[in-house]
């Protein structure tokens, strides 16, 4: 999906409303982890060296995504987080999509977007070849980073035929359908941290 333009993908809209509610096909949860946890987050991703980030199949394309990543079940202490994650799953699942959920099959993954190489995410969507990344169903992610902290780095979801920019508070979180196109703007000043985890479950159909 490189190269595509933010006018190919219709027309901008607010954000998605500070208040949990169905919307679109995607679910918002503000408030989701508070600032001292999003702290907690970051710092247990900087416990070890972070990877440059690739993309499933373990391919590598800095013009496509350009990010370093973490993966909490590396971290020792991060049991807490896996245990709000499966929270705010259960909350959407049962308020929103009602999907046949089974499992967690990856670790929840922390990334950085930094502007020394204008950090981003072309368009894509989550579900890929292999056998995890064929059966995501949910996705979760979490803003870490204060909106102040950083300048571009904006999650995007194309849902349907309207662009929509997801919650920049820190603490907020997302979940949308892992078919849902979605991308990460340059950073172009600062650095944004992310949360982001999988649900996964048998075929659409």
């Amino acid at each position: 999906m490189a190269g595509m333009d933010a006018a190919n993908f219709g027309p901008r809209l607010p954000p998605f409303e500070s208040e949990p509610r169905i919307m679109l096909s995607a679910y918002a949860v503000p408030e989701a982890f508070s600032p001292a946890e999003c702290d907690a987050i970051i710092a247990l991703s900087h416990e070890k060296d972070l990877a440059d980030a690739g993309l499933v199949g373990n391919r590598s394309d800095h013009n496509l995504r350009r990010a370093e990543l973490a993966w909490l079940d590396d971290r020792d202490g991060g049991g807490w987080v896996m245990d709000r994650i499966m929270a705010l799953v259960a909350e959407a699942n049962r308020a929103h999509f009602d999907f046949a959920l089974t499992e967690f099959g990856e670790s929840p993954q922390v990334a950085r977007y930094g502007a020394e190489r204008e950090g981003h995410f072309v368009w894509h969507s989550d579900i890929g070849e292999g056998p995890l990344a064929s059966r995501r169903k949910l996705t979760l992610v979490v803003q870490l980073s204060e909106a102040a902290d950083y300048l571009g780095g904006v999650l995007e979801l194309q849902a349907d035929a309207n662009l929509r920019p997801s919650d920049r508070a820190r603490g907020s979180a997302v979940l949308f359908p892992s078919f849902v196109l979605h991308r990460v703007t340059p950073v172009t000043q600062g650095e944004r941290y992310s949360l982001t985890t999988w649900v996964h479950g048998p075929a659409f159909r």
